[in-house]
């Protein structure tokens, strides 16, 4: 790592690649917008191992350890600097004394207070607003994130180096928090542009500073489109499957009973007449109790009684 000027009371910011690109989606976006430069580059070698080779055309290249570089924004108002932290990949091995390494250089430059981003998976639809969940390392840190109004994680684990660097930092007597940005976790594996937006818009706050959230916030309104569109198939997917089913079980319920085919024809025509008109319902009731099936139809007769608006 090279040696660099004197910051002025800087702040760190670390991100990892992680569910739904949330952590590092944000500190790219920060990077850019900030115009950061590049600062130093932690070394790889001991943490890191060659996991694949790419291939180009028919040939094999040779693989790359990940890299893990810190960027710097110099505030010209001079409250303080920030540094970003992109790590491309968690090493496998050797976390808590990665994180370690990292927080040494950070207080060698003079960081006092230290983010990071991560991702909190939940049952949300992608089209619901998307909540930023925290955890501190101090109570001063933990009342500034409560009075705006968070979702604090009272209980819980933060898994990852997105944990393992606050434990360390908290060690270290750094302030410190960890900003998750919710997002819905059946597309862990898709980009979650919103939550990041979030994530943001909350670190700069905290932060005082401004930026720009024009370009994520027109990605996280195409994401949550695409995303509740996927959603919409999904689930009309399921409900057809699910009525096959259903109907199979209708099917064989009647059988067991004994119905004729054109008994159960009879019977689905009255379901469906009773659906368009309710005073038929009597009509199929009777039906069924001639058949001796109504307890094998009760669930379904009954909801023909239910409110539709």
């Amino acid at each position: 790592m090279q040696d660099v000027r004197k910051l002025n009371n800087p702040w760190l910011v670390a991100v990892w690649p992680g569910m739904g690109q949330v952590a590092i989606s944000a500190g790219y976006y920060l990077m850019a917008k900030l115009s950061m430069h590049l600062l130093a580059e932690l070394p790889s070698q001991e943490l890191f191992d060659v996991e694949h080779v790419d291939v180009k055309n028919g040939l094999i290249r040779s693989g790359r350890l990940p890299r893990s570089r810190l960027f710097v924004w110099n505030d010209p108002h001079g409250k303080h600097d920030l540094i970003v932290f992109l790590g491309e990949a968690q090493p496998p091995r050797g976390k808590y004394t990665f994180c370690r390494e990292l927080i040494a250089y950070a207080q060698s430059l003079g960081v006092n207070r230290l983010f990071t981003f991560a991702a909190m998976g939940s049952p949300m639809h992608p089209e619901h607003d998307s909540r930023v969940f925290a955890a501190a390392t101090d109570e001063d840190t933990l009342a500034e994130l409560r009075r705006l109004e968070l979702e604090i994680i009272d209980d819980g684990q933060i898994s990852g180096l997105n944990g393992v660097l606050l434990g360390v930092a908290a060690e270290r007597g750094l302030s410190g928090s960890c900003l998750l940005g919710e997002m819905p976790h059946i597309f862990a594996q898709l980009p979650f542009p919103k939550a990041s937006l979030e994530v943001l818009q909350v670190f700069t706050a905290i932060a005082g500073i401004e930026i720009d959230f024009d370009e994520l916030a027109e990605q996280a309104k195409t994401m949550e489109q695409s995303l509740g569109e996927l959603l919409a198939r999904v689930e009309r997917a399921y409900e057809s499957q699910l009525q096959t089913e259903d109907e199979s079980v209708r099917l064989e319920t009647a059988e067991e009973k004994g119905m004729t085919p054109e008994e159960q024809k009879r019977i689905e025509q009255l379901f469906e007449q009773a659906k368009q008109d309710r005073s038929k319902a009597y009509e199929l009731k009777r039906e069924l109790d001639r058949l001796n099936v109504y307890h094998e139809f009760e669930d379904r007769f009954l909801d023909l009684f239910k409110k539709t608006g």
